[in-house]
């Protein structure tokens, strides 16, 4: 089974799913540049952001090196102002 098929248990070439991808990107009105690898970067991503743990985003995109995922790692950067240091749980008067 494959996300997109061309036919019954058959994948759609690359360049099929790239014509579809330009083609949905056109209809939508988005005006940027973007590939299939796009929408993979982003379904990462969005794990990641979402407290997805590396390993499990390394297997789900068949990584073999950890050092490949955790590029993911530097480009999500929108919840960091949100973690907080064990210290910061300490109550502690001075």
């Amino acid at each position: 089974m494959y996300l997109f098929e061309g036919g019954p248990g058959v994948p759609y070439s690359s360049k099929s799913v790239s014509n579809i991808l330009k083609r949905a990107l056109h209809k939508a009105g988005i005006n940027i540049p973007a590939t299939p690898h796009t929408l993979r970067h982003s379904f990462a991503t969005h794990l990641l952001e979402n407290g997805t743990d590396l390993r499990y985003i390394q297997v789900l995109l068949g990584h073999n090196s950890p050092k490949t995922t955790e590029i993911y790692a530097h480009v999500s950067t929108r919840y960091l102002q949100d973690v907080k240091s064990p210290i910061e749980k300490l109550s502690i008067r001075f």
